[in-house]
């Protein structure tokens, strides 16, 4: 309105503004004119008012066409404008609307604004139901805290990923990962888009594959730890007979023969333990324990090949973690394996593994004087379906790089051809 009556101002003011200097100009000219040649002046009395009308109609559609051209020329854009932010919409609102993932849109106070069909299909209700209801209900009790958390960051301007179990009406547990990403509007968090994808099928699918491994690994190691038991079962039988045959028992011979009970029961106990079918259960673990159980059922494998097995925990105070630890046992058994196997028959054999603490983290090393690796390889190790071994499948390594991403760590190798190679393994330590 404002801008109409500038417009509307400026053409009155140029119009009168034309008037007033003609007719003093015309008034002028008739002056002199009437004293010089009166024809003259009676021609231009007749004919004055026709010029007038005439060079202002030329000045007023000069500028009538200036403006209008204007007009139009900014409609035109205008439409252009509402016509690509027409497609934008559609582009976004088919991203929104076909998304196979759920998406949801929440304001500050995280209640749900929209969400598109994956995501009423995710949490098996409408988007009418899910208005009148809080997400917290989705979730366990342990849960919301860590989910507000991150709901709280993405309300700062920084979006977090993550993942979460929710719990559906019928009591249905799925995994869900979720990405939260800020609104950004004028510069301003006006709420928040969650992103959702169920990977509850692709984690038991994971588990399915790390416990087919694993039994993989215990097969591979029966033999070994066969050999292992048959020693001591060796020992206990000559010195059955040997008592048979005096009829005394000697104590000393009582006390190696206990001795070498109670390595059969351990080595026997952490096969059974390894092999025994577990839900996945998270606790906290003693790294060095974990070590020393799983040195336990490697020497065996080492002692035939005649490899060394030389542990040092530097630690001085014990390394908590959070862990699953029959995965952590099979990423250990998995690494101190491939070690055994990297080594020479020819060469005498030497596996170094030490834990320590550096950074807050607890940092296990294993290293060997094996054949190693070129340095193209390295880069392919963890990759599943790609070994350095002839019969190898390369799903040992890359399930070892998936239960250690799983315990928020990381897993880097280094190796140098002829030389060895260091495993170099950094789990979070626990301070709950």
């Amino acid at each position: 309105m404002k801008k109409a009556k500038e417009i509307a101002f400026r053409v009155t003011f140029v119009y009168v503004l034309l008037g007033i200097l003609w007719i003093l100009l015309s008034d002028y000219f008739s002056v002199v004119l009437a004293h010089e040649k009166l024809n003259l002046y009676i021609y231009f009395q007749r004919y004055k008012g026709w010029f007038f009308v005439l060079v202002t109609g030329i000045i007023l559609y000069l500028l009538v066409f200036r403006r209008t051209k204007e007009i139009i020329d900014s409609n035109e854009r205008l439409r252009k404008k509402e016509r690509q932010l027409f497609i934008q919409h559609e582009h976004y609102h088919s991203l929104f609307k076909h998304n196979p993932d759920g998406v949801f849109e929440l304001d500050m106070e995280g209640k749900i604004m929209s969400v598109n069909p994956e995501a009423e299909s995710l949490l098996e209700a409408t988007q009418q139901e899910l208005e009148a209801i809080e997400l917290g209900r989705f979730l366990d009790e342990e849960d919301v805290k860590g989910v507000t958390d991150h709901f709280m960051q993405t309300l700062s301007g920084k979006g977090s990923m993550f993942e979460t179990n929710i719990r559906t009406r019928d009591n249905k547990i799925k995994i869900l990962r979720c990405s939260f990403i800020p609104i950004i509007v004028s510069g301003e968090v006006t709420g928040v888009f969650v992103i959702g994808r169920d990977i509850t099928q692709f984690r038991k699918n994971e588990e399915m594959m790390i416990a087919s491994e694993k039994m993989s690994v215990i097969g591979q190691l029966a033999a070994a730890v066969a050999h292992e038991i048959r020693n001591p079962l060796t020992s206990l039988k000559g010195f059955l007979q040997l008592m048979k045959t005096t009829g005394t028992v000697n104590d000393e011979h009582l006390d190696i023969m206990q001795s070498e009970v109670d390595r059969i029961d351990l080595i026997s106990g952490e096969m059974l333990i390894l092999g025994k079918q577990q839900d996945e259960h998270y606790q906290t673990e003693d790294v060095d324990l974990i070590l020393q159980q799983v040195i336990v059922l490697m020497e065996a494998q080492a002692n035939i090949d005649n490899i060394s097995i030389e542990y040092t925990p530097k630690a001085i105070e014990p390394l908590y973690v959070k862990a699953e630890v029959n995965q952590l046992k099979q990423v250990f058994i998995n690494i101190i394996k491939n070690a055994v196997e990297a080594i020479p028959f020819d060469r005498k054999g030497k596996i170094a593994i030490s834990v320590d603490k550096k950074d807050g983290e607890a940092l296990v090393i294993v290293s060997d004087n094996g054949v190693g690796m070129e340095p193209e390889r390295i880069e392919t190790i963890g990759e599943p379906f790609y070994s350095t071994k002839e019969k190898g499948t390369g799903l040992g390594l890359a399930i070892c790089k998936k239960i250690i991403e799983k315990h928020k760590g990381k897993i880097v190798f280094q190796s140098e051809k002829q030389i060895g190679t260091v495993v170099k393994i950094c789990l979070p330590l626990w301070e709950g």
